[in-house]
């Protein structure tokens, strides 16, 4: 999670009963921060660079890009590899197979949204 919580706090107890009731909660949870999931999708598409990425999203904060990127790499959702030449050294992002698993879940939950748009009008198929 982005920031730590106080323990004892109703965020804390709440966050921790969720979990405790189900562990979609935490998946969801540790996928949902923004621009996570937009990012992963730009590197499964070759999009592998910090400059390029920032390019694609260019209301994305270098901190916040950053930020997600060391996230997606502690979630192993992506693998970051040094390119060690003369500085300034070259940094490339690729979607690892755990991250391509899940992009094929979010796709299937984009097309469940599609077609059951949870809007007003009461989520009746499309």
């Amino acid at each position: 999670m982005s920031t730590e919580l106080k323990p004892g706090t109703s965020n804390a107890c709440n966050i921790t009963a969720l979990s405790l009731a189900c562990e979609v909660n935490d998946v969801l949870r540790d996928i949902s921060p923004r621009w996570k999931m937009q990012i992963l999708h730009k590197i499964a598409a070759g999009v592998g660079q910090f400059s390029t990425l920032k390019h694609a999203f260019p209301s994305l904060s270098d901190q916040i890009l950053g930020k997600r990127l060391g996230e997606l790499v502690n979630d192993e959702l992506i693998l970051k590899v040094i390119i060690k030449q003369k500085p300034p050294q070259r940094i490339n992002y690729y979607i690892s197979d755990k991250g391509l698993e899940l992009l094929k879940v979010i796709d299937d939950l984009h097309k469940w949204g599609l077609k059951w748009s949870l809007s007003a009008d009461g989520g009746e198929e499309k």
